[in-house]
């Protein structure tokens, strides 16, 4: 295992005094939600229920006692010290076959002395390069924005390259007075291309600071009683910014320059002057909503039976928000935060005629090229939601602004009236917080905490082996506990060490630990014991455990028996989903209240029971890896995967004891979330660890009427500790515009968050109910939507099967997750790979979950530089993206399927010449090798290209896809075929036939 543990820090002035009992925990905090253990009761009385996830309810702790944490109690079983000598040790079998480890990593928090008055804030911007997964730097000196694994696109950045352009700049042209776009002359007749982009719901509650750090930013979330919203609230449910008429007055006073700005002298505005700001205000919003720009091509009616070749060419970008360009260019990234309708409907009613689901989909902790980071000591918030300023509130004059999502009239603090970045006095609209969707607040340097790279190391088969690397030892000594019945730490003080002052035994003990089993006949695998263990160890600092798993549990608490029969076909009844003990689950909450996240690698050519296993990652906010038929020495291309996964899960940024939450504007309601994390309250994720490859999602409904608003916002606030010790808030924040027509809420429909959220809800239904309810649940989804679509919006019932442009991938993708491991029947998936598929569903951002589950096909024997992307030195060919059907494939060819996690590469019989010698590098088609997952680089221009596209895949990623090239007749072309999602199959209908079927049932 390897792992941070944040220490305990005990300064009386890190102690917040605005701590809710609601919340179900205490804290002492350094601004840290450091060691937050779960109260035995119910955070909400009235309900009596803890909510895991989200998506169950489960029945209170109360009579739950966790494991202790009391680590010198006197040795019960017997302890042997051996030094670590090859040959010295007992036996046991190599790691691939039954033995496990477990090591962590941890940062102990020092406390710091009295801390000095905070200093005026700085601003600065992290401009970082991309590198591949492979190669970023260690974590421990990351900061925040560093490393991309996924270029942004350039229609959807909304973060300037390397300078900030705000709207509201002096003496522009005036701006038209609606958040809608005005009617356009004769629209486009293609699809958008254009990213859209998203903005945030948050605000998360920050009781770990100290009072006064960070102003009001840092006060605990809804544990402030909110003061009434004065009555003039309802006047502006709107947008953006807006000064009266009349010239406020302002005080011509100056304000000490910002540290690093090499600016000339300070300016400041004198006496009253007008604000030549776009009046985005309340007063000059359109009332009517008349001028939405309907586009002919989001509007245009397709009957999908005739239209069959409607996969577009290059990778469907996210539906732009109908706003008025000034603020929809300042709206958040798609790829941070999307909504699955970028129209929301103004009641549920109307939502619940269109038949489709709303919700959020977040990538919020993502790895950002450019980043802007403030540094104050003033976060303006507003003092009854909490929600921090954003692009989307309305200044009513120099002094005060509106909130966006409560309409609350706050003031402007004065600190705020000044802007590092144009170092002018008076233009709070003109603050990066105010010019920035995402953003990124950071508590001063007086604040930070240090941190150790603490380590330790456990490994287990019946019994459990701690690693003593006290200082002064010539070499690690092994601590054998043989008691797994009730597990205590032998000589705590000396297994957990810091990693850069005893590197040198460290380094020896992994060096040493794959021979000292090899000769064992050990068998037997006490998982559960050992995790006990390395929670007591990691229970006073918190961190990360890391555990490799190879086996099925077999002995102590959390042991497990095979549910998997050999020959079972996954029907939809009788698989196992759900987990067989609540062990690991429990534990797993224990962990979340110690600020530990449980990560696991599982590595087995066997069934391991990962419905049970996984639940110790799932409600830890950890992660889950999975190596089917894993083995060191028979399938080195698996090894070659572990190998690229671990360093990029070692080297990427890491956020500690974090908690996010979500907020939106009034009416609007959040009511499930799906993800790998603990809901602390009805709102607060609470995340031990926060890595920047997870993704999370939630659904939403329409509580109250948006009737006089023109527009809503989302925000999300991510509250977290840097592996340097920097208290941070990542916030993003997401406007998008309401509207009453039915047509209208198709018209916004973004089909791939839909999916990516019907897929999340799948899984649950999968497991709560079974796996043909979630099949027939995605059916429905199709049929209900057109349905409604046909009836309510279609004037002439036409022949065919209708869908509005929007939604006319909608029949494929839902097609595509029922051919998908997580829900396919009919065939022999097994259970773990069944149950990791789902695991990566509720898990992954959507970028990577669409592509699992259509996979991209390209033809690659006909590469070239027309259209290619230059990076740097590089051409990257854009070939364009075919249709999953072999009626797309020739034998002439080469054709590249990249389904996320491995690609393959299927060569025609008939491929040309040029391309086996130049590509492949062999004389002919016959002599391409039967197990060929790797391409040598060849001097050839068509090697160049072919190499030049799958690295350019496969740095976008976070994972290793493997690459197999497939002959015509290799035993791994029914994989390709497979995934072949238009073709019918063994059981499953072909995307025409399944057409069919939608159309019957919605025109019964």
């Amino acid at each position: 295992m390897e792992s941070f543990l944040p220490g305990p820090v005990q300064n009386p002035l890190m102690i917040s005094p605005h701590m809710s009992d609601g919340q179900g925990y205490n804290s002492s905090i350094p601004g840290l939600y450091a060691h937050q253990t779960p109260t035995k009761g119910s955070p909400h009385p009235s309900s009596g229920l803890y909510n895991y996830s989200g998506s169950q309810n489960v029945s209170p702790l109360s009579n739950y006692q966790g494991p202790g944490q009391t680590l010198n109690r006197p040795p019960m079983g017997p302890v042997s010290m051996v030094p670590l000598q090859q040959g010295s040790l007992p036996q046991m079998p190599p790691p691939s076959q039954t033995s496990a480890a477990v090591s962590t990593s941890a940062g102990s928090v020092l406390p710091g002395a009295n801390l000095p008055a905070l200093s005026n804030w700085q601003y600065g911007q992290a401009l970082v390069s991309q590198p591949t997964t492979g190669s970023q730097e260690n974590h421990f000196a990351h900061i925040a924005g560093t490393t991309s694994t996924q270029p942004l696109s350039s229609s959807g950045n909304t973060n300037p390259p390397t300078s900030y352009q705000y709207v509201a700049s002096p003496g522009g042209p005036p701006v038209q007075n609606s958040y809608m776009k005005p009617p356009l002359g004769p629209p486009p007749t293609g699809c958008p291309t254009s990213a859209r982009p998203f903005a945030t719901p948050a605000g998360l509650p920050i009781s770990s600071a100290p009072p006064h750090l960070l102003n009001s930013a840092m006060k605990q979330e809804g544990t402030t009683q909110s003061p009434p919203v004065p009555p003039n609230s309802k006047m502006g449910r709107s947008v953006g910014y807006s000064y009266p008429t009349l010239p406020p007055g302002y005080q011509n006073t100056s304000s000490p320059g910002a540290p690093g700005m090499q600016s000339p002298s300070l300016q400041c505005t004198g006496g009253p002057q007008p604000f030549p700001q776009p009046a985005f205000g309340t007063n000059h919003l359109a009332a009517s909503m008349g001028g939405l720009s309907l586009q002919p091509e989001g509007l245009r009616t397709i009957n999908l039976l005739q239209e069959r070749n409607i996969l577009p060419p290059a990778p469907l970008q996210a539906p732009v928000p109908n706003l008025h360009e000034d603020i929809q260019k300042l709206n958040c990234n798609p790829e941070l935060f999307r909504c699955t309708l970028t129209n929301i409907p103004q009641t549920q009613a109307l939502l619940n005629k269109a038949k489709l689901p709303l919700g959020l989909l977040l990538h919020p902790f993502k790895d950002l090229s450019q980043l802007p980071v403030v540094t104050s000591s003033t976060i303006v918030r507003c003092r009854s939601c909490r929600t921090y300023i954003n692009p989307f509130v309305s200044f009513l004059d120099q002094r005060r602004w509106k909130c966006n999502l409560c309409y609350r009239v706050n003031d402007v603090p004065e600190e705020f009236m000044y802007n590092p970045v144009t170092r002018v006095y008076g233009e709070p609209h003109k603050r990066p917080e105010v010019q920035n969707a995402t953003i990124e607040f950071m508590a001063p340097s007086e604040y930070m905490v240090s941190y150790l790279q603490l380590t330790w190391f456990i490994t287990f088969d019946s019994t459990i082996h701690f690693y003593s690397l006290q200082e002064g030892l010539s070499q690690p000594q092994m601590l054998i506990v043989s008691d797994i019945e009730d597990v205590f730490i032998p000589m705590p003080e000396n297994l957990l060490v810091n990693l850069n002052e005893n590197k040198e035994l460290i380094q020896d003990l992994l060096r040493t630990l794959p021979q000292m089993f090899t000769k064992s006949l050990e068998t037997q695998s006490a998982l559960g014991p050992a995790l006990q263990a390395a929670f007591k160890l990691m229970s006073p600092t918190g961190g990360r455990i890391t555990v490799f798993q190879t086996q099925l549990p077999s002995v102590g608490v959390g042991a497990l028996k095979s549910r998997e029969e050999p020959n079972q076909k996954a029907s939809a009844k009788d698989i196992h989903l759900t987990p067989s003990t609540d062990f690991y689950k429990k534990l797993a909450l224990d962990c979340s209240g110690q600020q530990v996240a449980v990560d696991l690698f599982l590595l087995s050519g066997q069934y391991s029971d990962l419905a049970s296993l996984g639940c110790i990652s799932r409600y830890s906010a950890g992660s889950v890896y999975y190596y089917q038929s894993y083995h060191h020495r028979h399938n080195p291309v698996l090894v070659e995967k572990l190998q690229k996964e671990l360093k990029r899960y070692l080297t990427r940024k890491i956020g500690f004891e974090a908690v996010m939450r979500i907020r939106c504007t009034k009416g609007l309601s959040i009511h499930t979330f799906h993800g790998n994390f603990f809901v602390r309250s009805t709102d607060l994720l609470s995340l031990p660890n926060i890595n920047p490859d997870a993704g999370y999602a939630v659904q939403m409904s329409v509580e109250e009427s948006l009737t006089d608003m023109q527009v809503v916002s989302f925000q999300s606030a991510l509250l977290y500790t840097s592996s340097k010790g920097e208290r941070r808030i990542r916030v993003h924040t997401m406007c998008l515009p309401v509207v009453t027509t039915l047509n209208d809420v198709y018209l916004g429909a973004d089909v791939h968050a839909i999916t990516g959220l019907l897929a999340n809800m799948a899984v649950d239904r999968s497991v709560s109910a079974s796996l043909s309810d979630a099949r027939d649940a995605l059916v429905n989804a199709v049929i209900d939507s057109l349905s409604a679509y046909r009836a309510s919006v279609l004037s002439i019932q036409q022949p065919g099967l209708m869908a509005p442009y929007s939604l006319r991938l909608f029949p494929l993708h839902v097609l595509a997750l029922l051919k998908q491991k997580a829900f396919q029947t009919g065939t022999n998936t097994r259970l773990d790979e069944r149950i990791f598929t789902m695991c990566q569903v509720k898990n992954q951002p959507l970028v990577y979950l669409m592509l699992m589950t259509h996979p991209n096909l390209y033809r690659v024997d006909n590469l070239t530089d027309e259209g290619a992307l230059n990076i740097g030195d590089r051409k990257i060919p854009q070939p364009p993206i075919l249709q999953l059907s072999v009626e797309k494939l020739s034998r002439d060819g080469a054709y590249l399927m990249d389904a996320g996690s491995v690609m393959l590469m299927w060569i025609g019989k008939n491929c040309g010449h040029n391309f086996i010698s130049q590509v492949l590098g062999v004389p002919s088609y016959a002599s391409v090798p039967q197990n060929m997952t790797h391409l040598a680089e060849l001097d050839t221009a068509e090697s160049v290209r072919t190499i030049a596209f799958i690295s350019w895949l496969r740095e976008q990623r976070p994972f290793f896809p493997i690459l197999y090239i497939i002959r015509d007749e290799s035993s791994l072309k029914s994989s390709f075929l497979q995934n072949m999602i238009e073709d019918r199959t063994e059981s499953a209908l072909s995307y025409y036939e399944f057409l069919l079927h939608i159309q019957q049932q919605v025109n019964k």
